[in-house]
């Protein structure tokens, strides 16, 4: 089993800056890809960022050269770098990590509001 918990959520400014966080705990030798999703008001859930274990990323095509997703095996860690926030970014954003296909664990998820 994984536990993910979130943290740095909150309510900026269009334009502004937020940095998510997510701690992983218990087996988490076994997670191969960690990542962000996001789910705005009455739409579905959808990718915003992955990271392997080796480093590599993949991003969703309305964030790419705004938001950084970071890893700190170390730490069992994960961010989010959000930068030049826009409304159409405000969703809950859940982190998730990927063990295989028959284990993915989600966090209870973090509120990002963008205000115009």
């Amino acid at each position: 089993q994984v536990q993910l918990v979130e943290s740095g959520g909150g309510l900026v400014q269009a334009g502004g800056s937020l940095r998510l966080s997510c701690a992983a705990s218990g087996n988490t030798f076994s997670i191969n890809v960690m990542g962000w999703y996001r789910q705005a008001a009455g739409k579905q859930r959808e990718l915003v960022a992955t990271i392997s274990k080796s480093g590599n990323t993949n991003y969703a095509d309305s964030v790419k050269g705004r938001f950084t997703i970071s890893r700190e095996n170390a730490k069992n860690t994960v961010y989010l770098q959000m930068n030049s926030l826009k409304p159409e970014d405000t969703a809950v954003y859940y982190c998730n990590a990927y063990v295989d296909v028959f284990r993915r664990y989600w966090g209870q998820g973090t509120q990002v509001t963008v205000s115009s």
